[in-house]
């Protein structure tokens, strides 16, 4: 598992991550996503409307490989899409994915 998978485990476990891509789309209307990302294998649409709101509202957006990659950091089965709204966890995440 590399560093950034942990620390997505580590601030999920904060509870400072939000799963789901309508609840992920609430916390970017809302101002409380700093980070959202999205799996490389999302599909069209999500991808579409994801990438449309983070754009819009300014939230940084990065992709990584697939759904399993994330779901495991998780310690979860499979996760499309996530938002880290602590600015922290979002910043070192940023860091460790560019």
């Amino acid at each position: 598992m590399s560093q950034w998978e942990s620390l997505l485990g580590l601030a999920s476990r904060a509870r400072k991550v939000t799963m789901g891509e309508e609840f992920v789309l609430k916390d970017v209307r809302a101002g409380r996503a700093k980070l959202v990302i999205l799996a490389g294998d999302a599909g069209a649409s999500t991808r579409k409307r994801i990438t449309d709101k983070c754009t819009s509202y300014g939230v940084p957006l990065i992709e990584v490989s697939d759904r399993h990659t994330i779901g495991a950091a998780l310690g979860k089965d499979m996760r499309v899409v996530v938002s880290v709204t602590e600015s922290g966890f979002a910043n070192k995440l940023k860091q460790l994915l560019s």
